[in-house]
């Protein structure tokens, strides 16, 4: 997890660090241009784990599509791996590698953060 960088970097603020709960991930809108005219926008998602922030982009490595199910829901049944909910691959939340379903062994792409004032904050994206 990075959290410094030089201040020509940008960051985007998520939440503030007191609203991030244990089992209750935060999706969100990765504020950046679409890569080209009418393609859909690129999203995230913020987990507590093992009481440290970890950020993720919300794009299986399988497919491309999105992770969750619902707004906001990422994790499965019993809370303990993050499931893309279209072909059920499982992630371990601390690093984001599959180790189950059709892309075992891939990784989700984590993003940088950082946690400035009490706000968690994450790098935008090139």
């Amino acid at each position: 997890m990075a959290k410094t960088a030089p201040d020509s970097d940008k960051w985007q603020t998520v939440c503030q660090q007191d609203e991030l709960k244990p089992g209750q991930p935060v999706e969100l809108r990765i504020q950046r241009p679409a890569a080209e005219p009418g393609a859909m926008p690129l999203t995230g998602f913020l987990l507590l784990h093992d009481g440290q922030p970890q950020a993720y982009v919300n794009q299986c490595p399988h497919l491309g599509i999105e992770l969750n199910w619902m707004p906001g829901q990422f994790m499965d049944a019993d809370n303990l791996f993050i499931q893309c909910s279209t072909h059920g691959a499982l992630f371990k939340p601390g690093t984001g590698e599959c180790i189950a379903g059709p892309c075992r062994g891939d990784a989700l792409t984590a993003l940088d953060l950082r946690i400035e004032g009490g706000s968690i904050q994450i790098r935008l994206p090139e």
